[in-house]
């Protein structure tokens, strides 16, 4: 049984899209359950400015992406880097312990992000 949070971000996510220019892209799956995330970031002063997200999977996966997008914007690099999966999951009042890989997946998008972004303004 899902939530209503979980609900509402699965029938209205928030941040969907892509952001063409992006400053960092993170991307991840779960071949077993065939999830693929996608999360993009636009930087500005070491804060998150912007962030979108594309998502191929079930409620749970996409309710969970749109809700990092949530919690990430507006946040420094370093706080984003801090998220976790039991954190994404606690704020939409909890998931089916089935489902919880869903927040794994969301979280390591967004880490994935941060991390590219990292990598292109250090040049390695």
């Amino acid at each position: 049984m899902y939530t209503e949070k979980v609900m509402d971000h699965f029938a209205n996510p928030r941040n969907v899209g892509e952001i063409p220019d992006a400053d960092g892209v993170g991307e991840t799956g779960n071949p077993v359950c065939g999830d693929i995330m996608r999360v993009y970031i636009k930087v500005k002063d070491n804060i998150i400015e912007d962030i979108k997200f594309k998502t191929f999977g079930c409620g749970a996966a996409i309710a969970t992406s749109s809700m990092v997008t949530e919690m990430a914007k507006g946040k420094s690099l370093e706080e984003a880097l801090e998220l976790s999966n039991s954190q994404v999951a606690e704020a939409l009042g909890g998931l089916p312990p089935i489902k919880m890989h869903c927040s794994n997946l969301a979280a390591d998008a967004l880490h994935a992000a941060v991390n590219d972004y990292r990598k292109k303004q250090t040049g390695n």
